[in-house]
């Protein structure tokens, strides 16, 4: 059974977990800070980031107007 690292050793790179470490605004999963891309891949992080809090924005608002009363 795997547990955590130690402080400093860098986790494998699970590119499911980094996905969703991106696009989860208020979530840490530890994916992001371990990795840097580079060429391409930057571009498709700043939008997996930008779509997150697109989601983030549109369910706080879909949340607030169920929430509201009439």
């Amino acid at each position: 059974m795997a547990g955590v690292p130690p402080v400093g050793e860098v986790l494998p790179f699970q590119p499911a977990i980094y996905t969703l470490d991106l696009l989860l605004p208020l979530v840490e999963l530890g994916q992001e800070g371990s990795y840097a891309p580079t060429g391409m891949m930057q571009w498709s992080v700043v939008a997996l980031i930008g779509t997150g809090w697109l989601m983030a924005t549109t369910v706080a608002a879909g949340a607030a107007r169920v929430l509201r009363r009439n």
